[in-house]
């Protein structure tokens, strides 16, 4: 499937916050309309993506991963949107990182051709399905990690193509991932037994180690060991893998000055970066506080409301819940309010207290913004992962408020 395909796809009640007078028409022409957000027919709840704000993040981390010699593959996760997929291979990513076998099908089917995935693969019926794509297509490059002896024998036995696998080392508590570099070294010796894999590098996710850069220190070690030993296959790279949207200028300090007897393809994984957030990640990004000069992020969703009811004083309630904004790591925060009249005031003393499945329980404190039925309240939202997965199609917003394109995903 094309990535032009989607503008062929016919608008419908499938489509949350669509105008509904625009049934029928297919993606493409009414992106083409150019109508605006707030009278164009568009309902809410809508989650809207900023056109700027994406094209920002896009730039900034894509420049920051070429000036410190890093590859990029950014988490296809995040968005399991094929159309930015392609925006990140067009600003120089070299391929899409995976966590499921779903997703790397997903990026298939829009000629995805470089895959890492971030997760082990022990189902038999994903394997085979894997072995009949990387035969029928000898320019798909496809890494996996493996972290345990069984899961090495269960690829092995299902496979009948061979597909390159890195160790994944994990940390104390943490998720998957071995423990260490003995049973590091049993993992690596039972792939080099196997029929069907080759071991081509290390890798693992820091953030769940208590200390990211000692993590990052016994990973690099753990390379250097397997290099030395000559435990990695004969492949023209050796593969260094770590990093999300928390510790990548840890991995660039890391990966910096780690040389290997063959060339090194240092590749970094980040994903929320592309609309980064309000919240979590505006506190977390490494380019708020260890590396402000370095560049920035800008958050590009925004999550549009309307108040349904004012029961009580000091409360108001909201048209959009937990079937329509992240709520596993922060509340939403309300921003703007955008009256009846089309004038916008700042969201003063309005706080998010509590989401229910279709409602925002809004407090408002007696100095804040005054609320009407009707009024429109952009909320700023937390985690861009459970954000993308509530919406099948997502406007793009021009700075003038006018919807510019859409955003198909596949979760």
């Amino acid at each position: 499937m094309r990535i032009d395909e989607l503008r062929e796809e016919r608008v419908d009640h499938r489509f949350k916050g669509l105008p509904p007078d625009a049934d029928g028409r297919t993606v493409g022409e009414l992106a083409a309309e150019r109508r605006s957000l707030f009278d164009g027919g568009f309902t809410t709840p809508l989650l809207t993506l900023s056109a700027p704000a994406l094209e920002h993040n896009l730039t900034q981390l894509a420049t920051y991963a070429a000036k410190h010699g890093l590859a990029f593959a950014p988490h296809g996760k995040t968005s399991m949107a094929p159309q930015l997929f392609a925006r990140q291979i067009e600003h120089g990513a070299w391929g899409i990182t995976a966590a499921t076998p779903h997703q790397v099908r997903v990026y298939r089917a829009f000629g995805v051709q470089r895959v890492f995935l971030a997760n082990e693969m022990v189902d038999a019926a994903a394997l085979r399905w894997l072995a009949r794509e990387l035969a029928a297509d000898p320019d798909f490059r496809f890494i996996a990690y493996v972290d345990s002896v069984r899961g090495v024998e269960l690829m092995d036995a299902a496979l009948t193509h061979t597909v390159d696998v890195v160790v994944e080392l994990g940390a104390d508590g943490g998720r998957t991932g071995v423990r260490g570099a003995s049973e590091a070294a049993s993992v690596a010796d039972a792939v080099t037994a196997a029929r069907h894999l080759r071991l081509v590098g290390v890798a693992g996710y820091e953030s769940p180690a208590a200390d990211p850069r000692a993590w990052l220190a016994e990973l690099v070690a753990l390379a250097r060991d397997f290099d030395a030993a000559g435990r990695f296959s004969a492949t023209e790279e050796i593969v260094v893998s770590a990093g999300g949207s928390e510790w990548f200028d840890a991995v660039a300090e890391s990966f910096g000055a780690l040389t290997l007897s063959r060339p090194v393809l240092k590749l970094l994984r980040s994903g929320a970066y592309i609309t980064h957030d309000d919240i979590h990640y505006r506190d977390l990004t490494p380019f708020r506080d260890r590396i402000p000069a370095e560049g920035s992020l800008e958050p590009a969703f925004r999550l549009w409301t309307q108040v349904l009811s004012r029961p009580e004083p000091g409360l108001a309630l909201l048209n959009a819940g937990k079937r329509d904004a992240p709520y596993d790591l922060d509340l939403p925060v309300p921003q703007v309010v955008r009256r009846a009249d089309g004038s916008t005031v700042p969201a003063a003393g309005l706080t998010v207290t509590k989401l229910a499945d279709q409602h925002a329980f809004v407090d408002v404190a007696p100095e804040g913004a005054d609320l009407a039925v009707g009024d429109w309240v952009g909320l700023g939202v937390s985690h861009p992962c459970t954000a993308f997965d509530k919406w099948q199609l997502v406007p793009v917003v021009g700075e003038t408020g006018v919807v510019t394109d859409f955003l198909r995903t596949f979760f």
